[in-house]
């Protein structure tokens, strides 16, 4: 891949990776920073979309039209929908949807789009693998799970919406902005992946873990993507 998008919803997310870009140049659009520059050797464009799925959505399709990347890491942070994904651990997309979608009454499954011909966004098996490989090599004391990235505009902190979606989705973790961001990709065939550090468990003690735990988080993740970026 010639040009990498690295998209984090919070600068939190994005901050350590900027401060290790050289030859940076910044372009505003859409209350956005796009910093295009080399990252490890590779020509990357870093941004901070915003939370929630509009914003991420925006996000993608400017790095579409205005920096044609070849591929898509979205970076960041999420809640555990597995007992096994504990805190710190790493969840690589294997596919991505939307639990906050529900169009039933005109018979389509739960997380679909109408008139989507997919229910759930396939990420790309390359990126996939690189994710896993770069994770065992940056990080290996973290667990490295690959699965399903839940998103909705919802922060999950409540046990009971955490098993509801448990049982109608498989996910493995649940966010604000993957899904959004994984559907941009797909209608314009960008590859792209979800790398999602975990914060917190998506139940009761979600409030009171993801602040405590967000930093480790968010660190685990950086050491994986500027690695990664290198293998593309």
């Amino acid at each position: 891949m010639k040009r990498i998008g690295i998209i984090g919803a919070m600068e939190e997310e994005v901050s350590r990776l900027k401060e290790m870009m050289e030859q940076v140049t910044i372009r505003k659009k859409a209350s956005m920073e796009f910093n295009l520059g080399i990252l490890n050797g590779k020509e990357v464009v870093v941004v901070r979309s915003g939370i929630g799925k509009v914003n991420a959505g925006i996000c993608t399709q400017i790095l579409v039209d205005d920096f044609q990347v070849d591929g898509i890491i979205n970076t960041g942070i999420a809640g555990s929908l597995k007992n096994e994904i504990n805190i710190g651990d790493i969840v690589i997309s294997t596919d991505a949807l939307q639990h906050d979608v529900d169009a039933r009454e005109f018979g389509y499954e739960p997380g679909q789009i109408p008139r989507m011909d997919v229910l759930a966004f396939k990420a790309d098996l390359q990126m996939i693998e690189q994710a896993e490989a770069s994770s065992h090599e940056v990080n290996p004391e973290v667990g490295v799970f690959k699965g399903r990235v839940v998103s909705g505009d919802q922060f999950i902190a409540d046990r009971r919406v955490k098993e509801n979606i448990i049982e109608k989705f498989q996910g493995y973790c649940t966010e604000m902005e993957g899904a959004a961001i994984a559907q941009a990709a797909y209608l314009n065939h960008v590859p792209f992946v979800v790398i999602r550090s975990i914060s917190d468990k998506a139940d009761d003690s979600a409030s009171v873990d993801y602040p405590a735990f967000e930093k480790k988080a968010i660190e685990n993740g950086v050491r994986l993507v500027s690695h990664m970026v290198t293998c593309l």
